[in-house]
């Protein structure tokens, strides 16, 4: 049930973002429009789009995190990740090519999925909790795309439209924790078959699984916890990088092995408003 005290300005922010995503057409920076729009209010935004989809029929699988290097950090002057939901409907099987059109402007990150075998409820998660309850992880691609024309967001704009969140894609090979070093893995993203970003996984606050015990810790007060079976997304160690024009991306993590998507289309739009 979505309450009545969600504030006017979050409804008003909700709605421009479903409309944009609806009919994908990017619109206005919400921080534009509404300047003195908080954090907080932004979170309702999200939450709020995200309780109009589950009425809808969609079922929550998991959470992306966002903002864990330090560089993203200290560009929208913040010293905390954010954090989006991640839908059933957002799930994309590597096996078939992704449509580029039914989305506005994706970018794409590689990121180690962790699925949680067991539940997390904060506070005072710790990274060690966090690997207990992990059940596998796995390569994965997320596609992220913006409501928000040419991608002009500041922090309130990317946390209302839900972390950026657009697909996800798993890789097949499902690896026990036990025995990764998991913060001193290479990571390498390879487009059209030329390799464009490398990285290690240390960049993700320093171990993967910390952002993951700052999710759990970060939706306790509110009563939220993180499931089994749940996909969570501890972020990227890579920079994000556009799709139009492009039909094959690769995504490598070493000891995780790798998942390849084709992509059919283009973006529907780009930049307008």
């Amino acid at each position: 049930m979505i309450s009545t005290e969600v504030p006017e300005i979050a409804r008003q922010c909700a709605a421009q973002l479903a409309q944009s995503e609806r009919i994908r057409k990017p619109g206005r920076p919400l921080t534009e429009r509404y300047p003195q729009l908080t954090l907080a209010e932004a979170y309702a935004v999200q939450q709020l789009n995200i309780e109009h989809r589950l009425q809808g029929g969609e079922r929550i699988v998991g959470h992306k995190i966002g903002l864990t290097a330090k560089a993203m950090q200290q560009l929208f002057g913040v010293n905390e990740p954010d954090y989006g939901h991640l839908l059933d409907t957002m799930v994309h099987d590597a096996a078939r090519p992704l449509d580029l059109s039914e989305l506005i402007d994706p970018q794409i990150e590689v990121e180690p999925a962790f699925v949680l075998a067991k539940p997390l409820r904060g506070p005072n998660v710790t990274l060690a909790d966090v690997l207990d309850a992990t059940d596998y992880l796995c390569v994965s691609l997320e596609v992220i795309d913006s409501r928000i024309e040419n991608w002009r967001i500041k922090l309130q704009d990317t946390v209302a439209d839900n972390g950026s969140s657009a697909r996800v894609v798993l890789g097949s090979a499902q690896v026990k924790a036990q025995g990764l070093l998991l913060d001193d893995l290479i990571t390498e993203l390879e487009v059209d078959g030329k390799l464009v970003e490398t990285s290690n996984t240390r960049e993700i606050l320093g171990h993967p699984a910390n952002g993951i015990a700052w999710l759990a810790n970060a939706i306790a007060p509110y009563g939220g916890s993180l499931q089994a079976g749940h996909v969570v997304l501890p972020g990227s160690c890579t920079k994000a990088y556009r799709l139009r024009g492009h039909r094959k991306v690769t995504a490598r993590i070493a000891g995780l092995g790798e998942v390849t998507l084709a992509l059919a289309n283009e973006p529907a739009r780009v930049g307008e408003s």
